[in-house]
């Protein structure tokens, strides 16, 4: 049973829910999500396949999270996971079915699993145990490490498909027949009946946009209604795993259905996709928010296109932006080069000069370091060129270790190492002191990411 401090955290969660689906169904099952609430209702994915099931006659789902507290402490067991639409532990339902974003969500999948008491390995469960799928951004990249926990992986877009694969099961009282069912479904993965992980799949572009089922300000993003503008990404980066992904690049929404898919009443909209800055209107979109008075947050905003003419920036200054953030991807033009990159130094300085002309406080660059090839000379270069920006406007930069993903060009080129990242990260923070802000993800827990993506079963 769930501890009175739980069950007031989901009770005031659903107070503040706005958008929640009310229904019973014939089939439901239990939508887990491997992170914390306010990671998980941030998701764009994971909103889109509760709304698919719920919206699908005769299926429903209840979510759950992993317990907040988890995610100050990795050793810490879970409090046992109920969902929080009927407080049922999650083992009560004949299907948990998993969103993973990234390789480091597998740990709470397997907390989830052990704090429900259901054996984490798939070869020890038996017909008494629910059977366990996952889906999510994950399988577009490297899902198999999940095969050793889960019964069954949803491979790429899951739209509708994961409304395909509850039918497949719905009703099927043997978890052999289950299994053989979803084997038979396209691009739908069964590890105990498959030799060979499928290609990604994807929907068909009816489907489009994904948006928001449930909005709350008790998420990294409060109170938002995200939806995407576009789906996939036509550029080339070679780390990339959306790269030219799913039909071959970039699917546009247009932007009268964007429009009008964002409801009135919706006074904080977030624009999602690989590629957002890429929409050939997308400026047109953010300035009608602007218009409806909304404040608007984009992903994936490009130098090239920031650079561009005025327009753009000006827009996001309309929107509330107090902070241009972009991506500088490498430390060096020798490295962006590298990684198939169109960002130019002077792409950057722009951006820099336009976030100071629309009076934004400061200009945030994310890039990768550890980069094959990559040596101290490129820091050096990377340290110069912040400190020039630096003196248009402040700079803070976010960096993330470099991390080879598979089905990517750049797929087995080894980790840099966590010492040799550790020293790089010193020296950049050295030769930025008191002229940059340098904000960094562990090493560490990078190499465990490396390990998981290059990783099998």
């Amino acid at each position: 049973m769930p501890t009175p401090q739980l069950r007031e955290r989901i009770r005031k969660r659903l107070h503040d829910e706005t958008g929640r689906i009310s229904k019973e169904a014939p089939f439901t099952v239990s939508l887990c999500y491997p992170s914390p609430y306010r990671v998980g209702m941030s998701s764009l994915g994971y909103q889109r396949i509760y709304r698919a099931l719920m919206e699908a006659p005769g299926l429903g789902c209840e979510r759950a999270f992993l317990d907040d507290e988890c995610e100050a402490d990795a050793a810490r067991l879970p409090e046992h996971p109920v969902t929080y639409e009927s407080g049922r532990p999650i083992e009560e339902h004949p299907v948990l079915a998993f969103s993973v974003a990234y390789e480091l969500e597998i740990s709470g999948l397997v907390r989830m699993l052990q704090a429900a008491r259901i054996p984490p390995r798939r070869r020890d469960r038996d017909e008494r145990h629910p059977l366990v799928l996952a889906g999510g951004p994950l399988t577009f990249s490297n899902p198999a490490p999940l095969g050793a926990l889960v019964d069954a992986v949803l491979v790429g877009e899951a739209d509708a498909r994961v409304v395909v694969a509850m039918r497949a099961i719905e009703g099927v009282r043997s978890r052999a027949d289950q299994l053989d069912a979803l084997a038979k479904i396209p691009h739908v993965f069964v590890p105990s009946l498959h030799a060979v992980l499928p290609q990604v799949g994807a929907e068909d572009d009816a489907v489009l946009p994904a948006f928001s089922a449930i909005r709350t300000p008790n998420t990294e993003l409060s109170d938002m209604f995200l939806i995407e503008t576009e789906r996939g990404c036509s550029r080339g980066c070679t780390y990339c795993v959306m790269r030219r992904s799913t039909n071959g690049g970039m699917r546009i929404v247009p932007a009268e259905v964007i429009l009008e898919t964002i409801p009135r009443d919706a006074h904080r909209v977030g624009l999602v996709g690989a590629a957002v800055s890429d929409h050939p209107k997308i400026v047109d979109v953010v300035n009608a928010l602007a218009d409806r008075g909304c404040d608007v947050g984009l992903s994936s905003l490009r130098p090239d296109k920031l650079a561009r003419g005025d327009d753009f920036v000006a827009a996001l200054a309309r929107v509330g932006y107090r902070t241009l953030t972009t991506a500088m991807d490498g430390t060096s033009m020798r490295v962006r080069d590298s990684l198939d990159r169109r960002a130019r130094p002077e792409h950057l300085v722009r951006c820099a000069e336009l976030a100071k002309k629309h009076g934004m406080d400061r200009l945030k660059l994310y890039l990768m370091i550890g980069v094959p090839g990559e040596t101290d000379e490129d820091v050096d270069e990377c340290v110069a060129f912040t400190t020039e920006l630096s003196r248009i406007v402040p700079v803070a930069l976010g960096i993330a270790p470099f991390c080879a993903k598979r089905h990517t060009p750049l797929d087995g080129a080894p980790f840099a190492g966590i010492d040799v990242v550790d020293a790089r990260l010193d020296r950049l923070r050295r030769g930025l002191k008191g002229r940059a802000d340098v904000r960094a993800t562990s090493a560490k827990w990078a190499w465990v990411e490396y390990v998981l993506a290059q990783g099998g079963e």
